[in-house]
């Protein structure tokens, strides 16, 4: 099930909200068996078959984490070897194919690809898996009940694309009587976040994935402007449509008064790499930052050392987004950048701050580029177009993938009709336009998630409105794939 559908919008939300906190009222445990029943529903809705994978991996796990804190354990490698089958789980679905294809091409041999079936949300949840393991053999998490296990490992806001709750945060908020009763003000600030996102998706995201689709499409015969602006919509449309999600997540939870973590804090502002990285998938940077860059030593053993633990966590992101050489590659630049950001942090600082924002943004864009593309070749080749600038003119089938059948409406509405009769791609550039605005200006949704006045209700109303007439169309998010 997707947070985009008229099933979950109209059904499964008000079912799911009304049983929980009348549940709650009876009986707390009662609420949280709700919410399992609930989150089983919503994973396996069209996707039954992989539920064993993920029932197999909380047997596992909680089996482990049981033993580990009945015994007490604190020896490094009994702790490490359900991580070592998390991981290992993850990567055999991820990249069995991908390492038999590379043997192939190597050594010319033509060994049978297993064309496995990628659990669905299988790269989050193995990360939640991970964390509330080291969290029990710590001794951060002492709370080991089966049932406040299970509610935050499937808790179905976040089981499939987070973002990636710490589990001592989780569990016990789940368990604060506070948050037992219905909060109005929870629940309007909740709708509220929905709205934007949803409207994020299926109008923004969705419209620039077309556009992306269409320019991948016509690579041969594209421009080098189509080119240039087939970076420039990749980046809005990862954007909207994570955030959209993450927004989306995080209204849906405020209803039940569970809190998730901020997961992007207006990232397009950055103003270099690092800068960055605090601002996109801020729940991923801080569990590589915590499981893995600290672990490995952080920043405490020498700039050297600093600069190999950074490119190893940067290098792991790579891989856990996909089994294809263009994340290895993305990640593996994205880990360079950093560290040369953290050599020159002094010197960058004396420059002034639309050089440093602008030369960020166009590093991001080139980046998300290579995310984008099917091989590394495909990328190299399309800069090489849109830096070639031979033809600076936008196709005409790029142009009209921006053609809404609200236009005339909005037009009218906003008396628009002047210059979209009379400025050509002037959908484009009012969509563009308008995308700028969302990333540059406004306070992250987030951080505003508690303010309600007036606008914000119009707003939201309208933005609830607007993208409940745009779910003809069902489409999945970037990241379910990864």
């Amino acid at each position: 099930m997707i947070f985009n559908s008229y099933l979950f919008i109209f059904l499964f939300i008000p079912v799911s909200f009304i049983t929980y906190h009348v549940g709650n009222r009876i009986k707390p445990v009662i609420g949280k068996l709700i919410l399992i029943l609930a989150s089983i529903i919503f994973y396996t809705h069209g996707r039954t078959e992989t539920l064993k994978y993920l029932g197999i991996s909380i047997l596992i796990n909680y089996l482990f984490a049981l033993f580990i804190h009945c015994k007490q354990i604190k020896n490094r490698f009994l702790i490490s070897i359900p991580i070592i089958i998390n991981i290992g789980s993850l990567m055999y679905f991820k990249y069995t194919d991908f390492v038999i294809e590379n043997i192939n091409s190597i050594f010319s041999s033509d060994h049978a690809l297993k064309n496995l079936i990628l659990p669905l949300g299988i790269s989050f949840y193995t990360f939640q898996q991970i964390a509330y393991v080291v969290s029990i053999s710590d001794g951060s998490l002492n709370n080991i009940r089966l049932i406040d296990y299970l509610t935050y490992i499937l808790y179905f806001p976040k089981l499939i694309m987070g973002p990636l709750a710490d589990p001592v945060d989780f569990i016990n908020s789940l368990n604060d009587e506070k948050r037992l009763k219905f909060n109005i003000d929870n629940f309007a600030c909740g709708i509220k976040l929905f709205s934007f996102g949803l409207l994020k998706k299926v109008l923004i995201a969705d419209t620039f994935a077309k556009a992306v689709s269409w320019t991948y499409t016509n690579l041969e015969t594209a421009t080098a402007v189509d080119c240039l602006l087939l970076m420039l919509f990749y980046t809005f449309e990862i954007y909207f449509d994570f955030s959209g999600y993450s927004d989306m997540a995080t209204g849906v939870s405020m209803i039940y008064n569970l809190e998730l973590p901020i997961n992007f804090d207006s990232p397009y502002k950055a103003l270099s790499i690092r800068d960055f990285w605090k601002r996109w998938h801020v729940s991923l940077t801080k569990f590589l930052t915590k499981y893995i860059f600290i672990p490995l030593g952080g920043s405490r053993k020498g700039s050297a050392r600093t600069y190999f633990n950074i490119l190893i966590v940067f290098l792991i992101s790579g891989i856990w987004h996909g089994a294809n050489w263009t994340f290895i590659l993305w990640g593996i630049l994205h880990g360079i950048l950093n560290c040369f950001d953290r050599a020159v942090e002094k010197v960058a600082e004396k420059i002034l701050k639309p050089i440093r924002w602008l030369l960020t943004f166009i590093s991001v864009n080139m980046l998300w580029l290579l995310f984008s593309s099917e091989s590394v070749f495909q990328w190299t080749d399309i800069l090489k177009k849109a830096f070639g600038l031979q033809k600076i003119s936008v196709s005409d089938g790029l142009i009209n993938v921006f053609r809404l059948p609200e236009d005339q409406f909005i037009f009218d509405l906003l008396h628009l009709n002047y210059p979209a009769s009379h400025i050509h791609g002037f959908n484009l550039i009012l969509f563009t336009v308008m995308a700028a605005i969302i990333c540059f200006f406004p306070q992250n949704n987030y951080r505003a998630k508690d303010k309600f006045g007036p606008v914000s209700l119009v707003l939201a109303a309208f933005a609830f409105i607007w993208g409940a007439l745009c779910l003809g169309t069902e489409s999945e998010f970037l990241y379910f794939g990864f």
